[in-house]
């Protein structure tokens, strides 16, 4: 791949933007890419934990406006076709099989901040900025508002998708945005850290069926998410990684997952 790379060590997958001279903007063929790397490490036996992070010094800076000029001579039909690619890259990562991990060493502007909103934790640096910028140019934030809403709702979510301001990551991480605010000089290893003990400490099977259950909750009535709790429950009581787990805790026995 051109524009993304895809690595693992002891167990975290990192899914890197390498588009540092166009500041990790979005085409078609970026998120092509970071689709497939993205289902590659779903699936990836080696990897646990994957972190999306980037080259340069911008997380990303969104859309490629170059291409989204190009494609106003498109047709609706083309337009919806290049739409639908975005969101079916948003949709993977929010519901990847794996905990996804964003590590911000830079501005996260637009479709950028929507990656890395979409992201189940977040780190940051104190100098990145955060904001959704496209009522700024006559565009709109459509796809990233779905996934915004839920993380940040909705008070919060007007004033950034309405303004189109940027913030500080100190206000981003109490807007929910992000998670952590790190030095730069200790994001790249604070980020590994959380995510070894994410490997170390948490059931695979566990992470991924609360992330699961998550998102697929949100959706239902409050009867209709009970009850789907209820099942979940059940299910659980008898896989093999809560038998392995319970055992291990009641006979006093570090368990390695």
């Amino acid at each position: 791949m051109d524009f993304v790379h895809y690595e693992v060590h002891d167990r975290v997958g990192y899914v890197t933007l390498a588009r540092a001279e166009k500041r990790n903007a979005l085409n078609y063929e970026v998120v092509s890419e970071l689709k497939q790397a993205f289902a590659y490490a779903e699936e990836d036996e080696a990897c646990k934990v994957v972190v999306l992070r980037a080259e340069g010094k911008v997380f990303c800076a969104g859309a490629d406006l170059e291409y989204i000029q190009k494609l106003q001579d498109n047709d609706y039909h083309e337009n919806l076709a290049d739409s639908t690619h975005l969101m079916e890259l948003f949709r993977l990562i929010y519901t990847l099989k794996k905990v996804v991990i964003a590590q911000i060493h830079g501005h996260a502007i637009a479709g950028g901040c929507g990656l890395a909103a979409i992201c189940d934790f977040g780190f940051a640096v104190p100098e990145a900025k955060f904001g959704y910028t496209e009522v700024k140019i006559g565009f709109i934030p459509a796809i990233v508002k779905v996934f915004l809403l839920r993380k940040i709702g909705e008070s919060r979510a007007k004033q950034l998708l309405l303004t189109g301001d940027l913030i500080s990551a100190a206000e981003a991480e109490q807007y929910g945005l992000v998670n952590y605010v790190v030095p730069a000089e200790e994001l790249e290893q604070r980020v590994f850290a959380f995510a070894q003990k994410l490997c170390v400490e948490n059931s695979k099977q566990s992470m991924e069926v609360t992330k699961e259950m998550i998102a697929r909750v949100q959706e239902m009535s409050l009867e209709g998410g009970l009850q789907y709790a209820v099942e979940m429950n059940a299910v659980a009581r008898s896989s093999e990684d809560c038998q392995r787990g319970i055992a291990a805790f009641l006979n006093k026995e570090p368990i390695n997952w």
